[in-house]
Parts: C-alpha cells; structure tokens; sequence
C-alpha cells in the first residue's frame, strides 16, 4: 500500500471499511477481560454516554452497533480516527493486525469511486465538468438565474429500471397534499450537463433528504453506487439530509451492506404497506 494512502486515513469515511474488518473488530473487542480495553472503551472514546453503553452491552454484536451508529451520527467517523482511538486505548495489537487490511480496504474504496465517476473524454471547451454554482448557470428546469437555485425535499436515487416505481412516488408525494418537491435526475436536470459533478451539487447543496430505491438493479448500478457513497461521505453537518432506504420489490441479491444501519421503508411488507406514503412523507418533511 503506497504511503500517500496511508497518510490519507483521517480523510477517508468509516463507510470504506467493509464487513471482514468490521468482523474481526468484533472479535477483537467484543470479549470482556481486565487485560485488554475491549468495545466499551472505544465507545467512550468515541464520545458514547454511558447510558448509550449500558444499552449496547444487550445487542448480539456490540461492537458493529457502536461502529455502525458512530458512523452515522459523527463527522470523526473515519478510518484515521478508528485507529487513533484503538491506539489510544493501548489496544495496539489490533492496529498492527488491521491496519494492512484497513489500508487495502481504502485503496479498494477509491478504485470504487473512481470507476463510478468514469465518462467519456470531452474536449474542455465543450464540458470541462468544472464545478458550477448555481449563479452561473442553470442545472434544473426551474433554476432562476436571475433569483435563488432551485431547491427540493429529497433526492432519488434510483436505477433506470426502477423508473415505475419512482413515478409511482411522484403521484404519492409530489401531487397529494404531502406536496414535496422530489430531485429526479431525468426530469429535473437540464441536458449536457457534467452527470457527476451536477449530482454531487444536487446532493450536497439542493436536497435536504435523500431517498435511496433498492433493488437488485441498484446493487448493480454505478451511477447509483456514486450518489449513495458521495451523500454517506458527507459530514453530518453538511448532511442535515439523511438517507432513507426505500425497498419496493423482492429482491434476490443481499441488502447493501454500507446501509444497513439506516431503518428500512418497506413496501413489500403487506403488514405495513397501508402506512407507506405516510411514513416516507413525514420522514421527508422533517426539518
């Protein structure tokens, strides 16, 4: 692993590390002894009330719960910061052994996103995908140039084959009294445009939530495997947005695993289906 990688662990979000890793935590802090700091005090470390400890020592695995609510809640959830805390709580034989992995892990994270943001070569003058601002030009039907960018409820990240469903949503939310403003990329964004960089502005800057449809489509998609790691990248303070994971479908492929700490909004559940639009509406109007 080239040195400039690692020096770049303090940057790189928690959500790089996959489920091997997180296993091997597991093992490593899970068992309670007096000669080694075990997940009780990572928890602390990470900044974890003693109330939210208590509560964790009656789930199966505590180590991956820790883990998974720290990396949704706190903008230090990073690989970098990870190890500062194993080596913090002297716990410097789990580094040693990790580390490598972890590392490995990161460079894999990164081929990710860049095989995501792969494109055509255009000349620059023609698409210099230079990040543009929304008083510089127009990125969606109702942009006003002249006045405020046109802003909405929640982004949909979707695949193609999914589109059905996505109108389906629409007519749900968009024309009942719910009247949120969805973000659908192939009805809202103007053409010729830098995909990449206008997804990462609609994202970041234009959608305070951000709905994620799963299905086994969408596992295979990058374009969709690009927005979902772009919006978990953001700090929680850029992200007053969340996301919400939508499943409309049975599906034969596992659950994405970068978003299984997120609850799920189920519409295959025939048991809960009746207050579906109800509670991805309220989710979706929350400040």
């Amino acid at each position: 692993m080239a040195s400039c990688c690692s020096a770049d662990l303090s940057a790189v979000p928690l959500v790089a590390l996959n489920v091997t890793i997180r296993k091997k935590l597991s093992l490593y802090l899970n068992p309670r002894t007096v000669v080694a700091a075990d997940w009780t005090m990572v928890a602390e470390a990470m900044g974890f009330s003693y109330l939210e400890i208590i509560n964790y020592q009656q789930v199966p695995n505590p180590t991956k719960r820790v883990l998974d609510d720290w990396q949704a809640s706190s903008s230090e959830a990073t690989v970098g910061k990870l190890l500062s805390i194993l080596e913090e709580v002297e716990r410097n034989d789990v580094v040693e052994d990790l580390r490598p992995l972890m590392e490995e892990d990161v460079r894999k994270y990164y081929e990710s996103l860049k095989k995501s943001a792969v494109r055509p070569l255009q000349v620059p003058e023609v698409d210099s995908c230079i990040p543009r601002t929304p008083q510089g030009s127009g990125l969606t039907l109702e942009d006003n140039l002249n006045g405020s960018p046109e802003l909405f409820d929640a982004f949909i990240c979707y695949c193609k084959t999914d589109i059905a469903f996505v109108h389906e949503m629409i007519r749900e939310l968009e024309q009942t009294d719910y009247r949120l403003k969805l973000c659908v990329f192939d009805r809202n964004v103007l053409p010729g445009s830098c995909v990449w960089t206008i997804t990462s502005e609609l994202i970041e800057k234009r959608c305070k939530r951000m709905v994620v449809v799963i299905s086994d489509e969408y596992i295979e998609s990058d374009a969709c495997d690009f927005q979902t790691k772009f919006a978990l990248s953001l700090s929680p303070g850029a992200r007053t947005k969340r996301l919400i994971p939508v499943v409309y479908k049975s599906m034969t492929k596992q659950f994405p695993r970068i978003l299984s700490f997120l609850t799920i909004c189920d519409y295959t559940n025939p048991y809960t289906q009746t207050w579906f639009w109800e509670r991805l509406a309220k989710a979706l109007s929350l400040p």
